[in-house]
């Protein structure tokens, strides 16, 4: 199996009204618009969900660790 590495690459999104912008790998760009397409959700609203859940940890990551983390654990095993 070929593991697709790849530098992180800027997306522009918008969180509760307000632009924004989070470097991700293509890879977990890729899981993060199948996921939100999955659930019937725009990207913007699942970066949302993510961003508020975030915030709540008492030690909260910044929004593309919390974004990388938050899809490991909704990945199937």
């Amino acid at each position: 199996m070929e593991i697709p590495y790849h530098p992180p690459v800027k997306y522009s999104v918008t969180i509760n009204g307000h632009q924004t912008s989070i470097s991700l790998e293509p890879f977990f760009w890729d899981k993060l618009r199948a996921t939100a397409e999955e659930r019937g959700m725009a990207v913007n609203a699942l970066v949302a969900a993510i961003d508020a859940e975030r915030i709540k940890s008492a030690t909260p990551p910044g929004l593309a660790g919390a974004i990388r983390i938050w899809l490991v654990h909704a990945m199937p095993v």
